[in-house]
């Protein structure tokens, strides 16, 4: 029996090995180590948050308990893995494309470096979105259980770290950061979009934002809302160009609401109703509802 199941295996083996040889881009194996690698790019997201958030989460692995020697091996961690990460995927990108490797890796620490300072900027507009949050929310019994419970300030979080990648022309990585937030929480927001503060993100399972929308501040976004695109039917044609909504400030979006285009815009303090379907721009101040069929 066990001979038997050897050589099913060894088979097995050399089906997939010949299937490998397809050419296909499912087949690639060719400079396997010098590929991004999803789980390091994961543990980076994972190592900024307790750099954003230091007394919510914590490095179990280290015993040091002085702050800025903590902060200090946070900081050379996220430098050390994210300089090769970003090293390993400037190859996708138009700027960097055909780069020597000395040069691509001169310009992997010169973006890392500025990535890092980056970190109170975030942090500013991250304290706006937990006020948001809180203010918004009657639910919420603290600030504390926002920042280590809510979906919606884990995603938003990782699509502000994820969207300074992207402003550094670093392709790929801002991408898997944001959909590894996405499968955590249920809401995707595209690194691409630019997103201003107080934003806030109530329930937010099923909610998506497109590459281009545009959100002012004080923005507040039920689940199940869509800020997307009217058609993609154009694929690769359309990249590059606006597609998604523009919100202005002091908007509130409820639930199952789909907003479209890239000529749409909601004006200032609008209010849009659930489960409205809107493919032309909204005035400042307007009230938007599904009335009786």
């Amino acid at each position: 029996m066990e001979k038997a199941l050897e050589q099913e295996v060894q088979k097995l083996v050399s089906d997939i090995l010949e299937d490998y040889k397809g050419n296909r881009d499912i087949d690639r194996m060719e400079d396997f180590f010098n590929q991004p690698d999803k789980d390091v790019i994961i543990e980076i997201v994972n190592k900024m948050l307790r750099i954003l958030f230091p007394g919510y989460y914590r490095d179990k692995s280290y015993r040091v308990y002085n702050a800025a020697s903590q902060l200090t091996l946070q900081i050379e961690d996220v430098m050390y893995y994210l300089n090769k990460e970003i090293q390993k995927v400037l190859k996708y990108s138009q700027k960097y494309k055909g780069g020597t490797e000395e040069e691509n890796r001169k310009s992997a620490q010169d973006i890392t470096i500025a990535f890092l300072k980056k970190i109170p900027r975030i942090r500013e507009y991250l304290e706006t979105d937990l006020e948001a949050f809180f203010d918004g929310d009657p639910a919420a019994e603290s600030k504390d259980e926002i920042i280590l419970s809510y979906p919606g300030m884990l995603a938003i979080t990782v699509y502000r770290i994820a969207h300074e990648l992207l402003l550094l022309s670093v392709p790929l990585i801002p991408r898997t950061m944001t959909e590894y937030a996405h499968s955590v929480t249920g809401i995707d927001i595209h690194p691409g979009a630019t997103i201003g503060k107080y934003f806030f993100i109530d329930h937010g399972t099923g909610i998506v934002v497109g590459e281009t929308t545009v959100i002012g501040e004080h923005v507040k976004v039920y689940q199940g809302v869509t800020l997307g695109a009217l058609s993609t039917s154009g694929g690769q044609k359309l990249k590059h160009t606006r597609r998604h909504p523009t919100i202005e400030d002091h908007v509130t979006i409820y639930s199952g609401a789909s907003i479209l285009g890239g000529e749409t815009v909601i004006g200032r303090g609008s209010v849009i109703g659930g489960n409205a379907f809107i493919t032309k721009s909204v005035e400042a101040g307007g009230r938007i509802s599904i009335k009786d069929k």
